[in-house]
This record gives structure tokens, sequence and C-alpha cells, in this order.
């Protein structure tokens, strides 16, 4: 896995998160409503097949990687929030050899 920065290089945060919820979800809202004018223009059952399929192809996709996205983003926060005890478990862990 890659990890996934904020294109600025700030800390993740949980507005991060939710911007990326909010851009997935306007996104699939998008391409939903696109999908829908492109079914309505079909005039062949085949044809309709054809679109539906492509649809949940691309949504799926779409969904499995940002999905991938948004674990990343939440893994980062992880790390970040339990950096600063790094150094302590460090300590620890020699006093207790």
């Amino acid at each position: 896995m890659v990890a996934v920065a904020p294109a600025d290089n700030r800390p993740i945060s949980i507005q991060t998160i939710a911007n990326a919820y909010r851009d997935y979800t306007m996104k699939s809202f998008q391409e939903t409503s696109s999908f829908v004018e492109k079914l309505m223009g079909v005039r062949s059952f085949d044809k309709a097949f054809e679109v539906q399929t492509e649809f949940a192809r691309r949504a799926y996709a779409d969904f499995v990687a940002e999905s991938q996205k948004i674990c990343e983003l939440y893994s980062e926060l992880a790390m970040q929030f339990f950096k600063p005890w790094e150094g302590f478990a460090a300590k620890a862990t020699q006093v207790g050899r």
C-alpha cells in the first residue's frame, strides 16, 4: 500500500477524511446522473444491458479505489496519533530489560 497524503503535505485530520468522503459522494452522484441520462436514451434491451454493465463495472472500480484511499487516510491519521507515544514505548521497553 502507498501512503496517501494531502496535496499540501499537511497532517491528515478528520476534515481531510471528510473531504475525501465528500469528493467521492459528489463524483458518484455525477456518474449516476450521467448513467440515468444514457439509460433513458437507449432504444434496445441489448444497449440498456451494455450501459448498465459498464456503469456497474465503473462504479465498483471507483468504490474500491476510493475505499482504499480513505482506508489509507485513516491509517495515516492513526500513525500520526500514536507518533508521540513512540519515544515513550521505546523507553519503557529499554527500562524493562
